[in-house]
């Protein structure tokens, strides 16, 4: 043996050693007790799972893993897809389902099929592990181990079961357990990065599982179908699988209110500090099942330095409330106010405030600008206030303001913008990519560090048509440049106007 495999397979006795410590048998049962213990734990297969596998099942299940496990146990003849984030351990979940059919009889013929053969063995080392060293699984079902049949990509236990393990591409022709053909077939880890940008790659991927993978099964007889994969990209295995389905289950590390799918876990300081170690778009591909592309649209989006406020004719302060009160983080909801000024042709986003938060914490971002641009420039107040927010504006954000006014001693004057703004993302993209690509869009470089402003550069980074990511903030900035160019019409035509008069008044005169 080499050194590296020597290193291995001193890993691999560690590896089962720590599992056989965890799963102490219970040596004062009597055989009796054993079997009534058995059935009993069989007929409720969440107990089950939490007997034989303590060391796994540390967390409770949240409540998607508790309805996947029933309907992958309740359903011989089923195709399911699980697009879990990470850290919600779709993979472990499987296991508990696979080894809990084929140990009480139901499966007979498994076949795990992953991007390559190395990964179709990392996946199957806990199987087999477990099924050597599990204490608990031996006390109750017996040794397993079938010397002579038991390799890391294949193994057939002495109950006439088997576990094969191939790469995508390999021959999975003819894979029988004695007469039984494949009877749960479990793709995993299936799609990659690279795969996912070559649709050629991609293609061939999915026709060796329609044409190689899937007609082991039998015709006949049932089988259960489980991929298991993140949805990576906009064209995926995983996702081509999902749409044929009987049942595709996407659970995000957050679900839709901004709350942990498995807080018994998973906490959310934990979750915030995920979010600030990585990009928003690797959290978004890697935890919330939404890959999003960079630079499509907004290529440019320079930092700069902002002139002096006094050389600014004035200065917009625009608000998009979105719809909630509260700080949970929605897909597409976060509410968004910026400070916007115009300076020989240039539009220069001051400052802003871009995030999840409640109405009072909204409106106190007004005053917050109010204050940091002092009296150097006059600034327009101005919110959002369409046809369906107009009810909001009046009843609920108008007496905050008035209440602030009072409490602050303070006279900030709030307006709506009441004009049809027409679809969001082609009006955000029409007014605001050409002055991107002219550069003459520039965000304050005092504020690089900021986190609003960093997350209002996100949602301008991840900005597409089809909205896959929030876009209040670049929707603010659009609000603001169009009330801008507005009162610059408006003061460039005052002025037309009254030179006009003075014209005729003089040419009167004379």
């Amino acid at each position: 043996m080499t050194q590296e495999e020597k290193q291995r397979l001193k890993e691999w006795k560690e590896y089962l050693k720590d599992i056989a410590n965890a799963t102490p048998v219970e040596v004062s049962m009597t055989e009796s007790e054993k079997m009534r213990k058995k059935a009993q734990l069989e007929k409720h297969p969440v107990e089950w799972i939490r007997y034989f596998f303590p060391n796994y099942a540390k967390y409770d299940f949240a409540r998607f893993h508790v309805k996947a496990i029933n309907r992958l146990i309740n359903n011989d003849d089923w195709f399911e897809v699980l697009s879990w984030s990470r850290e919600l351990a779709k993979s472990t979940v499987v296991m508990f389902v696979v080894l809990y059919r084929v140990l009480t009889g139901r499966n007979r013929n498994v076949i795990l099929a992953a991007a390559t053969q190395d990964a179709a063995i990392r996946l199957l080392r806990p199987y087999k592990a477990n099924l050597e060293a599990n204490g608990r699984l031996k006390a109750f079902y017996g040794d397993q181990v079938n010397m002579g049949q038991w390799t890391d990509s294949e193994f057939i236990l002495k109950c006439g079961a088997s576990f094969l393990g191939i790469g995508a591409g390999n021959a999975p022709r003819g894979s029988r357990a004695e007469a039984v053909r494949p009877d749960i077939l479990l793709l995993d880890d299936f799609d990659t990065d690279a795969d996912c940008r070559n649709k050629t790659v991609l293609d061939k991927k999915w026709e060796w599982w329609e044409e190689a993978l899937y007609p082991t099964k039998s015709v006949s007889e049932p089988t259960l179908i489980i991929f298991c994969g993140n949805i990576i990209a906009k064209d995926t295995c995983v996702a081509r699988a999902g749409a044929k389905a009987d049942h595709w289950d996407v659970i995000n590390i957050v679900d839709k209110n901004g709350n942990s799918s498995w807080p018994e876990k998973n906490k959310p300081e934990h979750i915030a500090r995920i979010r600030q170690q990585i990009s928003t778009k690797a959290f978004q591909q890697e935890y919330m099942n939404n890959p999003i592309s960079e630079g499509k649209i907004f290529k440019n989006l320079p930092f700069g330095k902002v002139p002096a406020l006094n050389k600014f004719k004035f200065i917009v302060v625009y608000g998009d409330p979105a719809y909630s009160n509260n700080k949970t983080e929605k897909k597409n909801s976060k509410k968004a106010v910026c400070a916007v000024g115009w300076y020989k042709g240039t539009y220069y986003v001051i400052k802003a405030f871009c995030a999840s938060e409640s109405n009072d914490n909204y409106i106190e971002w007004f005053y917050t600008l109010k204050e940091y641009l002092g009296s150097e420039v006059p600034v327009y107040f101005i919110q959002e206030n369409n046809t369906l927010q107009n009810p909001f504006f009046e009843q609920v954000f108008m007496p905050l303001v008035r209440d602030k006014n009072t409490l602050k001693g303070e006279s900030l004057h709030l307006k709506g913008d009441d004009r049809k703004k027409g679809d969001k993302a082609t009006r955000i993209e029409a007014n605001l990519e050409p002055v991107d690509r002219e550069g003459r869009l520039v965000f304050n470089e005092d504020e690089k560090s900021n986190p609003h402003m960093l997350e209002l550069i996100d949602q301008f980074k991840m900005f597409e048509l089809t909205l896959p990511y929030c876009a209040d903030g670049p929707d603010c900035v659009e609000g603001a440049k169009f009330i801008v160019d507005s009162k610059i019409r408006e003061t460039t035509a005052q002025v037309d106007t009254i030179s006009a008069y003075e014209l005729i008044d003089h040419s009167k005169r004379l």
